[in-house]
C-alpha cells in the first residue's frame, strides 16, 4: 500500500504543485464531472421518457390482447367468446393484474359544427380505470357495468377542443353497416395523455352499447386485454397464453390468438428503441471527453513532478511503483470528479422531479415537461464504467515515467 499512501499524500498537498498543474487538475476534474453529470441526466431523461410513453401506450391497449385469429386478416375485430371459463383461464396468467373483455367499433362523432371519425371502445367493470383517473382533466370516472347501457362517453381533451365538447355535452354517434345506426351519448369525463395518435382516435363507453351495435351475443367480444403487474413478465405471460389459450376454439368454432403490446404498436416501440442509440452516442462522447482531459492532466502532472520522480527512483522505487503512484493520483482526481458530477446530476434531477422547471411542447414530445427518473442500477454502472475506462486510458501515458532518469530529473526545474 506504499504507492497508494504516497499518491494520497501528493493529492492532499496539491498546493505545493506548481501553477501549471493546478488548472490541469481542475480541468480534468471538471471534465469528469461534466461528463458523468451529462451521462446520468441523459440516461435519466431517456429512461423516464421511454417509461412514460410505454405506460401510456399500455394504458390504451394493455400488455397483451387475446383476440379472434381472423382479426389478423381483417380490417375489423371479429367476435370471440369470453365466458366465465375463459376469463378464469386468463386470470391464471402469470402476473396478470386485470383481465378485461372489450368491444371495438369504428364510427363517427358529429356535432352541429364538426364531425370526427373515431373508434368506440366498449369497456366494463373489469377494466383498469386508474389510467383515466391519472390523466383526468374534467368530469368523473365511474366504472361501466357489464350489462347496462349508460350512453356515457369518455373522450380526450384534444378531441373535446376540436368538437367544442365539455362534460355534460351531448353528441351523436353514427355507425355504418348495411344501414346507418345512430346513438346519442353524453360526455361524462375528459382525459389528456398528450399521446395524440390515441387521443384523437379512441373514445370509451360501456361495453354493452358497443356489443349491441356490433350485433354480438352476450359473451362475444372483440377481444380481452390483460394488464400485468410487472412489464418484465411480459414474455412469460405471453408464453403461458400461447401454450394454453392460442389455437383453442370457442363455442362458435373461432380460434383464439394473442398479441403483445410490441406487436400491436411496433412503430412506437421501434422509435423508443432508437432513443437507446442516442444515449450510447452521448455516453461514448462523454467518456471520451473525460478520458482525454484525464490523459492531458496526467501528462502535465508527470512533467511537473519530474524532480520528485527522479528522487523516488534514486531511493529505489522502480518504474512500476512510480506508475502506480500516478495512477492512484489520477484515480483520486477521477473520484472527485465523479462525486461532483453525481451531486450536480442529482440536484438537477431532484429540481426537475419536484418543480418541473423545464417544459416541453406536448404536441411534439407527448409530455408537457422533461421526464426524469432515478435508476440506481444504471447510475452505478455509469460511475463504475467511467472510473474503469478512464484508468485504463491512463495506463499507456503513465509509461512516460519509464523515460525519466534519476540523474537528469533531479536537476530538473
Amino acid at each position: 500500500m506504499f504507492t497508494w499512501y504516497v499518491a494520497r499524500k501528493l493529492f492532499q498537498h496539491t498546493d505545493d504543485v506548481k501553477r501549471v498543474s493546478k488548472p490541469a487538475i481542475r480541468i480534468a476534474t471538471l471534465g469528469v464531472a461534466i461528463g458523468v453529470a451529462t451521462m446520468i441526466i441523459s440516461t435519466s431523461i431517456v429512461l423516464a421518457f421511454q417509461e412514460e410513453i410505454r405506460n401510456k401506450v399500455i394504458g390504451f391497449g394493455s400488455h397483451i390482447q387475446v383476440i379472434n385469429y381472423d382479426s389478423h386478416i381483417s380490417d375489423q375485430y371479429k367476435p370471440i367468446v369470453f365466458n366465465e371459463e375463459t376469463l378464469s383461464l386468463l386470470d391464471s396468467v402469470p402476473d396478470a393484474r386485470f383481465v378485461s373483455p372489450f368491444c371495438l367499433k369504428p364510427g363517427m362523432l358529429k356535432t352541429e359544427e364538426s364531425f370526427r371519425g373515431v373508434a368506440f371502445k366498449g369497456i366494463g367493470s373489469r377494466y383498469d380505470y386508474s389510467f383515466f383517473r391519472d390523466h383526468l382533466v374534467d368530469g368523473e370516472i365511474t366504472p361501466f357495468q357489464d350489462t347496462v347501457s349508460t350512453n356515457k362517453l369518455i373522450i380526450s381533451q384534444s378531441l373535446s377542443k376540436q368538437m367544442n365538447l365539455n362534460v355534460g355535452s351531448s353528441v351523436y354517434a353514427y355507425f355504418f353497416e348495411d344501414k346507418i345506426k345512430a346513438r346519442k351519448f353524453t360526455v361524462s369525463a375528459i382525459y389528456c395523455t398528450n399521446l395524440t395518435d390515441f387521443d384523437n382516435k379512441l373514445v370509451f363507453t360501456d361495453v354493452t352499447t358497443v356489443q349491441k351495435i356490433l350485433g354480438f351475443d352476450s359473451f362475444q367480444y372483440s377481444g380481452a386485454e390483460i394488464k400485468l403487474s410487472d412489464f418484465n413478465q411480459l414474455d412469460e405471460a405471453n408464453t403461458y397464453i400461447i401454450n394454453n389459450v392460442n389455437r383453442t376454439q370457442d363455442s362458435y368454432g373461432e380460434y383464439y390468438t394473442s398479441m403483445t403490446i410490441f406487436e400491436m404498436n411496433p412503430q412506437i416501440f421501434a422509435w423508443l428503441q432508437l432513443l437507446d442509440l442516442d444515449v450510447w452516442v452521448i455516453l461514448i462522447l462523454m467518456v471520451c471527453v473525460a478520458g482525454f482531459t484525464m490523459i492531458s492532466g496526467l501528462l502535465i502532472i508527470i512533467l511537473e513532478r519530474t524532480n520528485f520522480i527522479g528522487v523516488m527512483k534514486a531511493l529505489g522505487a522502480d518504474n512500476s511503483r512510480m506508475r502506480h503512484i500516478f495512477l492512484y493520483f489520477s484515480s483520486f482526481i477521477i473520484l472527485r470528479g465523479l462525486l461532483i458530477g453525481n451531486l450536480l446530476a442529482f440536484v438537477l434531477i431532484f429540481i426537475q422531479l419536484q418543480w418541473q422547471v423545464v417544459h416541453l411542447d406536448a404536441a411534439v414530445y407527448y409530455v408537457d415537461a422533461v421526464p426524469v427518473c432515478i435508476n440506481w442500477g444504471y447510475f452505478l454502472i455509469i460511475n463504475l464504467a467511467t472510473l474503469l475506462i478512464c484508468i485504463l486510458a491512463l495506463i499507456i501515458p503513465s509509461y512516460l515515467i519509464s523515460n525519466i532518469h534519476p540523474a537528469k530529473s533531479i536537476r530538473f526545474e
